[in-house]
Parts: C-alpha cells; sequence; structure tokens
C-alpha cells in the first residue's frame, strides 16, 4: 500500500504572525499621518495681495495688515487697478485692494481655498474705511458720508462648477489613475518597449476622458479642449511612467516605491487639498516639483487663468515622464539576462559525435 499521507504545510510561527500583524498596522498610521499632517499644520502665509490707492493711504493699509495678520499676506503697493487685475489673472497676486472714491475689493474665486484668506478682508475693511470717514468728517464738523466697499470676483468658478468641488475632486482620480495604470502595466505586459507604448497610448486616452467629462460633460473646467487633453494626458504620463521605470530597475519593488513617492509623499505636498500657502516651511514650493503638485496647478492655470506662466508645471510634467524612460531603459539594461556563451567541444567529443 503506497502512503498517500500529505506532507505538513509550513505555517508561521503564532508569535512571529502576531509580531508582522502588529507591524502592519504601522503602514496605517502613516497613511493617516500623510493625509492628515497638511491639514493639521495648515495656516496660510505670504499670500500675495496688491494694494492700489494714494501713495499714503495704500502705504498706511499695507502696514497695518502686516502688522496684524501675523505673516498671512504678502502686500505689494501698485499704481493702479488695472495692473491689480492684470497680476491677478497672471497669479502674481491671489487679491487686491483699491483705495479711493470707490473701495474695491479684489478676488478670484478660482483660485479656491486661498480665495477665502481674501474675501474675509472684506469686513475689517469696511469697518477701517467708515472709521476713516467719521474721523475726516467729524473734523470738519459734517456728516459722514456712506463708504460702501464693492467685492468684485475676478476669475470666478465656471457655472458648472460655482464650488469649485468638481475641479478639486478630479485631482484625486488623477493620480490614482496614473498609478493603477503604471502598476497594471508593468503587471500584464512584458517586453520594455511595448510597456513604453502601452504608457504612451494610456496616457493619451485618459487625457482625452478626462477632459472630456470635466470640460464637455460636467463643465467644470475652461479652456482650449484640445490643451486641456494635452496636459490631463502629460500628467497621467508624468506618473505612470515612473512607475514602469523603477518597476524596470528595481523589480516588483519599485512598485511600492512610485507608490509611496505618488500617493504618501507627493499628494499630500501637491497644493491640490490645500494651497502651497498653507502647507508649513517650503513643503509647498517642494510639492510643486512633483506631478500631483505640477498638474493641479497646471490644469487650474489652463482653465482659470490662461494669462499665467505655465512654463514651469509643464516642465516638471515633461520631466517626470523623460525620467520614467530613462530609468525603464536603464532597468533594462541593467536587469537584461547575459545570454550563455556556447560551450566548447573538445576533440573527443567531436569523434563521439562523428561516430
Amino acid at each position: 500500500m503506497s502512503d498517500t499521507t500529505a506532507p505538513a504545510v509550513e505555517r508561521t510561527p503564532i508569535l512571529r504572525t502576531s509580531i508582522i500583524a502588529a507591524a502592519l498596522t504601522g503602514i496605517i498610521a502613516i497613511i493617516v499621518l500623510a493625509f492628515s499632517w497638511p491639514a493639521v499644520t495648515a495656516e496660510p502665509k505670504d499670500v500675495a495681495i496688491a494694494v492700489v490707492g494714494p501713495e499714503q493711504a495704500a502705504t498706511a493699509i499695507a502696514d497695518q495688515l502686516e502688522e496684524n495678520s501675523d505673516g498671512v499676506y504678502d502686500i505689494t503697493v501698485i499704481d493702479d487697478r488695472t495692473a491689480a487685475v492684470e497680476g491677478i489673472e497672471k497669479r502674481d497676486y491671489f487679491g487686491a485692494i483699491i483705495l479711493g472714491e470707490q473701495p474695491e475689493l479684489l478676488t478670484a474665486s478660482a483660485n479656491g481655498t486661498i480665495n477665502q484668506v481674501i474675501t474675509q478682508l472684506e469686513e475689517p475693511l469696511q469697518t477701517a474705511l467708515t472709521a476713516q470717514a467719521q474721523a475726516t468728517t467729524e473734523a470738519a464738523g459734517v456728516d459722514a458720508p456712506e463708504v460702501s466697499l464693492t467685492v468684485t470676483d475676478v476669475a470666478p468658478l465656471s457655472e458648472g462648477d460655482p464650488n469649485g468641488s468638481l475641479l478639486s475632486s478630479a485631482f484625486f482620480p488623477m493620480l490614482f489613475g496614473g498609478i493603477l495604470g503604471g502598476v497594471l502595466i508593468t503587471t500584464l505586459i512584458k517586453g520594455t518597449s511595448r510597456r513604453v507604448l502601452a504608457v504612451g497610448v494610456y496616457a493619451i486616452v485618459g487625457g482625452v476622458v478626462l477632459a472630456s467629462i470635466l470640460q464637455l460633460w460636467f463643465g467644470s473646467i475652461q479652456g482650449d479642449y484640445l490643451v486641456n487633453v494635452g496636459a490631463f494626458s502629460l500628467a497621467v504620463a508624468a506618473i505612470a511612467a515612473p512607475i514602469v521605470g523603477l518597476v524596470a530597475l528595481l523589480g516588483q519593488s519599485g512598485t511600492f516605491v512610485g507608490l509611496a513617492t505618488m500617493m504618501l509623499f507627493a499628494n499630500p505636498i501637491s497644493g491640490s487639498a490645500l494651497p502651497a500657502q498653507f502647507l508649513p516651511g517650503a513643503w509647498g514650493q517642494v510639492g510643486q516639483w512633483f506631478p500631483p503638485g505640477a498638474s493641479a496647478t497646471l490644469i487650474r492655470e489652463l482653465s482659470y487663468f490662461p494669462n499665467a506662466d505655465m512654463s514651469f508645471p509643464w516642465i516638471v510634467l515633461a520631466g517626470w515622464v523623460a525620467g520614467g524612460l530613462i530609468l525603464t531603459l536603464i532597468g533594462r539594461a541593467v536587469r537584461r539576462p547575459k545570454t550563455q556563451p556556447e560551450a566548447e567541444t573538445t576533440p573527443a567529443q567531436e569523434q563521439l559525435v562523428g561516430a
């Protein structure tokens, strides 16, 4: 009778199982910290605004704001309202205070959360202007005229997305789509050239899909449709290509490196959920050097601030695509299996073959 007893299955010791399971909860802590840390430490600083008006009055307002805001505002006194509007449209300023016969507060709701820092100036400005008018007229012995502050939105959000929620919610799917594409391409497709081709096709089709949904269907973004397609395509490729490159260089561990870089490091400091001015230290500026931050800035400016200088985010995204392709080529060269040289036959072996 044959022995049909199945071999014993090797099992992980209970103590080791418990230690591994407990250690894995550290991943949860890292994820929570990565996504919660920006919100916990959020505090606006150096929000650029312009002040226009008579030199003495404009300087006095600027000094007062800088003194009382504890670094929230970075104020520049400029010549006229036209320059202020142009500065907001180029994103040199996020808002402006216009002094004179008809006081005005210029805002830009398309800036998202940071616009709240500008609109909160309305009440204190109205109070200050009223107090100033009363002081002036009391000294002259006449009744104070009614001073009304006008609020003008220079860059409003689209009618299809009046709260900006659709635009903000689009950035995470774009990030997740880029990551998912990179992971699946390296898992399902073999061959370096085929993976590179797959990234290109995936990015182009993904750009068409994203731009069509957000612009043609939802109306949450504006501007030139084809340019928006190009921006979305480049953003997806800038996330997917480095993951493909890391896998080519490091093997499957490259997936985790790419995921951690894009999702856990770059995304929280991207400025897509919270503006760069709300992040501590220089992290807001650092985030703009990574695909999530550069793509969020590029899409917002293409839609609402076409006069802004967008060369930096275009270059950053193109650089990440190029970097991913370079890593892919290096990985193929480093990890390519070496061909075995043909074994030399000895005279005795030749005689055996001949026999």
